[in-house]
């Protein structure tokens, strides 16, 4: 088991993903969706200004090309859908479009332009080639908790964090295994007042 540690800039239910029964990476972070496998752990932690305290924690379950997860029917739900109305539905990170040439079509999200395509984010997200999923998950959003002091390895500044002893995997284990499961709170930078979060409990 490998586990990755990385600070999340922006929470706002786009990456991670946390809602309909699952959390899923399917943008940002590139080389940690392309290198985590089965079985490996992935943590979000809030900036140093916000305590490094952890956002969210997820075991990847399975791993999804682009083509694979878009065309899922259990991920449909996070295509991005802006004439729906509530916020949970336009913050779908299914955001790729497989074409016939196995190009991809970058939909209108968090990450485009507007209804165009923005190419740099498109870039960088493709080079992940991957869709983490999980099942599996502890997403605390606002509810966001203190990491401890002997898990403080975890905390990094820029990029990510994989190399750690088995000592310090298994002790991270131990803690998120005491830990609510599933999705605990709306995303810290969610607006004020919108509770249509909640229908992404499952």
């Amino acid at each position: 088991m490998d586990l990755y540690s990385y600070t999340i800039t922006h929470d706002t239910g786009f990456a991670p993903n946390p809602f309909w029964g699952f959390c899923t990476l399917a943008t940002c972070k590139p080389e940690i969706r392309r290198k985590a496998q089965v079985g490996d752990w992935v943590v979000g932690l809030t900036p140093k200004g916000d305590g490094n305290r952890i956002a969210y924690a997820m075991r990847v379950d399975e791993v999804l090309s682009y083509r694979e997860y878009y065309w899922d029917e259990r991920f449909s739900v996070k295509i991005p859908d802006f004439d729906r109305g509530p916020a949970i539905f336009r913050c779908g990170d299914n955001i790729y479009k497989p074409l016939g040439d196995d190009g991809y079509e970058q939909l209108r999200s968090r990450h485009s332009n507007g209804i165009e395509e923005n190419e740099k984010n498109k870039k960088r997200d493709l080079k992940g080639m991957n869709a983490l999923i999980s099942e599996k998950f502890h997403y605390f959003g606002s509810q966001r908790i203190d990491l401890p002091i002997h898990l403080s390895k975890l905390i990094v500044t820029r990029g990510h964090r994989k190399k750690f002893s088995e000592e310090e995997k298994q002790a991270f284990l131990e803690f998120i295994s005491s830990k609510p499961k599933g999705l605990i709170g709306e995303p810290i930078n969610w607006k004020s007042g919108d509770k249509s979060w909640l229908l992404g409990l499952k």
